[in-house]
């Protein structure tokens, strides 16, 4: 039954409404994972899935990577702009993965569809997810490419499908990447989420009609920007400037990489300029424009509307200002396969710059990068080759009234989940030694920083390691008299004459036997560490946080026992 569409739409049509939006993307999010072929994908969920409307405005979006947030519209934007608005078609399905126009990496493709109602465009299903290579030239990506030719297979935006049917593309995939058994497993398990979001969206335009839902797609979005407006209302008027550093960009050592922000806060709208950071690298630290102002955006829902799920109406009251040709606006030929850290440390400076003005609402520095670990190599038992990808989890940063928390994913991935050592001992030539929560990495403060975790793998068959580590220039700073928390810290063959230590590695080799440990920083600390609670002190040493020499060190503790 349709219901009908005259008159203002109610409130509770448009929470229903609302609701169901949600629940059509996490059914799509699920249908991606349970399909998926990738451990990255069904164990770690490296994916995002969104409705849009007609217009490519969010309707619904799944819990996921925050750093694709608002960025899945930008794709079938493209194929708009390229094309016209008559390229759509019914049955069709399209792919991209062009990092200009994605704003990240070649192994992050989105696959996109329109979605047609009785022979009516009324919206796109969208799904990004990591694949786990993309042709580049060492397996699974290069921490040392230089320019984007050498890392993989780039496409787009082109017809994987047309009028049902799956075009020569598929083809092409096929032959130019390593894995292509695991590689279109993939593409068929996001394929079927398209194909959930489909059948979700015709069943609400069935039962609601094309018009009342508009009616209450606008409403929702009025909602949402009134809600957002009135927080950033409230921000005093005035300009905010933070900045800090990467290392280095993997080719140039020495060399560090300057991430400027100023913020400008006036009468309910406010503008993020990233103008005066870095021109774009020789190394892969580069992103796409789009990119970062999807960075830029998770920092400014961080503090103006955490709780509340992405529509159309977020972020209107938000400008961004990036320059071409920089490290986040960056241009072909530049290499873009490790795009994310500068993205972290920005999310991050927001806070920074901001807080002055709304101490009560910011956070103290997270570990802020990935700290990647990628494995390649033949394992004998199955006599096949493998490649892996991991993230490392870090310490997040303290605010007012709470401290951070201990061993999570950096704030850029989100959900994304580390994978279970059981499964990773099982499927690889690994054994993990140690796993622990990494003691004396959060900072001191009133209100301590998350610690960080440290993984420790000894290899079973020779293979190439590579390293992506970063923020020891700018590690993880407090705020109002709190520390800044320990940097990274990798080890090969700890405790041996053999030991090594660095951040970053290409393809290195490894051989059977050798032992690498991974350890993330903590958080920043919030407040000065003299006004901690002695009893949250003790609490600490107690459960093994901080040691009682560091406790000593920094908070001036006496023991379990007052005198």
């Amino acid at each position: 039954m349709t219901h009908s569409a005259v008159g203002a739409v109610d409130p509770v049509t448009v929470e229903i409404i609302r609701n169901a939006l949600t629940s059509a993307a996490n059914d799509m999010n699920a249908t991606l994972i349970r399909s998926a072929y990738s451990p990255i994908l069904y164990e770690g969920g490296d994916c995002v899935v969104a409705l849009l409307d007609s217009e490519h405005q969010v309707l619904g979006q799944s819990a996921g990577l925050p750093l694709f947030l608002g960025n899945l519209e930008t794709c079938s934007k493209a194929v708009e702009e390229l094309h016209g608005r008559e390229v759509w078609s019914e049955g069709d399905v399209w792919i991209l993965n062009d990092s200009y126009l994605g704003g990240t990496h070649l192994n992050d493709v989105t696959i996109f569809a329109p979605v047609f109602v009785s022979g009516q465009l009324s919206g796109f299903a969208a799904t990004r997810a990591h694949w786990m290579d993309m042709g580049s030239k060492d397996v699974g990506g290069s921490m040392d490419s230089v320019d984007i030719f050498q890392e993989g297979f780039r496409m787009g935006p082109v017809r994987l499908h047309e009028a049902g049917q799956e075009t020569h593309v598929v083809d092409l995939i096929k032959t130019n990447v390593r894995f292509p058994y695991q590689t279109i497993g993939d593409m068929n398990a996001m394929i079927a989420a398209l194909r959930m979001g489909t059948t979700r969206m015709q069943e609400l335009v069935s039962r609601y009609g094309i018009e009342l839902l508009e009616q209450a797609r606008d409403e929702i979005f009025r909602q949402t920007e009134e809600l957002e407006r009135a927080v950033v209302r409230d921000i005093p008027d005035g300009v905010y400037e933070a900045e800090g550093v990467l290392d280095n960009d993997g080719i140039e050592l020495d060399r560090t990489i300057p991430i400027k922000l100023r913020v400008t806060v006036a009468g309910g709208t406010i503008e993020f300029d990233v103008t005066e950071s870095a021109d774009q690298t020789r190394g892969p630290v580069n992103c796409g424009v789009a990119q970062a102002v999807s960075a830029l955006r998770v920092g400014y829902k961080l503090l103006v509307s955490p709780d509340t799920n992405s529509n159309g109406g977020s972020f209107r009251a938000l400008t961004t200002k990036v320059r071409e040709g920089s490290v986040l606006g960056a241009v072909a030929p530049a290499a873009c396969q490790w795009y994310f850290s500068h993205l972290g440390l920005l999310i991050d400076l927001v806070a920074k710059a901001l807080a002055p003005a709304i101490p009560e609402r910011v956070v103290a520095a997270s570990h802020g990068d990935s700290m990647i670990i990628t494995t390649a190599g033949f394992d004998p038992r199955t006599s096949r080759n493998w490649v892996t990808m991991e993230a490392t989890l870090g310490g997040w940063g303290a605010w007012q009234g709470s401290d951070g928390e201990s061993a999570l994913i950096n704030s850029v991935n989100g959900s994304l989940q580390d994978l279970p050592i059981e499964m990773v001992e099982t499927k690889y030539p690994f054994r993990i030694n140690k796993y622990q929560i990494r003691q004396d990495s959060g900072a001191p403060g009133k209100w301590r920083g998350g610690n960080g975790a440290t993984r420790e793998y000894e290899f079973l068959a020779d293979c190439a390691v590579g390293l992506w580590f970063e923020r020891s220039k700018t590690p993880p700073w407090g705020l109002f008299g709190g520390a800044d928390a320990a940097g990274p810290e990798v080890v090969i063959n700890p405790g041996t004459d053999r030991e090594v230590r660095l951040l970053k590695a290409n393809a290195m080799p490894m051989k059977r036997g050798d032992v690498i440990r991974l350890s993330a920083s903590g958080g920043g600390g919030f407040g000065p560490a003299s006004e901690r609670d002695p009893d949250a002190l003790r609490y600490d040493v107690e459960n093994g946080y901080v040691s009682e020499a560091f406790a000593r060190e920094q908070y001036g503790y006496r023991g379990s026992t007052t005198a």
